[in-house]
């Protein structure tokens, strides 16, 4: 795959993090405004009762627009700690949630401050256990058309998230409610662990 353009998101899902497994170079979108109910700020996982959000809660300024790599976390919520105790709750039965375990705490045990720059933590740690190197850069103004990477920007959007076929594998509840794709990349890990990069590398990502 060429280079791409793409938003750094929570704990990415995986159509996100196979566009960037595939790429050449991964530029992150650096000068965006920050939008609401994207994945900027979620991720979904695979909980006993089906596809779980799990949302960072943010402060909100008083300005129309916000550049998304001003935007800090609301921490009085402890966000962190629940967002730990679901993915524990969710994963401590699959095969590799102890595996990475120790690699991931961290995330949610130190303090954190600013979204973009928590988001670019999450995804090094994600490349740490997979062993994954991926050459990245940052843009330097925002353009509404990229003219010189293939523009994934549009795998941010939540709401309007296009549908893709995406070959299954074991989950830990899939025998409840039957295998849900395009999760966040850390379902995938827990599930496949090493296997997950061939896993990554074989999906199609259309444009």
């Amino acid at each position: 795959m060429s280079d791409i353009l793409i938003h750094p998101t929570y704990f990415p899902n995986i159509a996100h993090f196979s566009a960037m497994v595939q790429a050449d170079t991964v530029t992150f979108e650096w000068d965006d405004n920050f939008q609401k109910q994207t994945y900027r700020n979620r991720c979904y996982v695979y909980g006993a009762n089906g596809k779980l959000s799990l949302n960072i809660p943010v402060i909100h300024t008083q300005k129309k627009r916000q550049k998304y790599r001003t935007v800090k976390i609301q921490n009085s919520e402890k966000w962190q700690r629940n967002h730990w105790k679901s993915l524990e709750s969710a994963y401590r039965t699959s095969p590799y949630f102890e595996f990475y375990e120790d690699e991931l705490k961290f995330l949610f045990e130190t303090p954190v401050d600013n979204l973009y720059d928590f988001n670019l933590t999450c995804i090094e740690t994600i490349c740490d256990c997979l062993q994954i190197d991926l050459k990245t850069d940052k843009s330097v103004t925002y353009e509404k058309t990229s003219t010189t990477e293939t523009d994934f920007r549009f795998l941010v959007n939540a709401k309007q998230e296009t549908t893709m076929p995406f070959d299954n594998y074991i989950q830990v509840f899939a025998d409840k409610h039957g295998f849900i794709g395009n999760l966040s990349i850390l379902d995938l890990l827990f599930n496949e662990g090493p296997n997950s990069i061939n896993y990554l590398e074989s999906q199609n990502i259309p444009i």
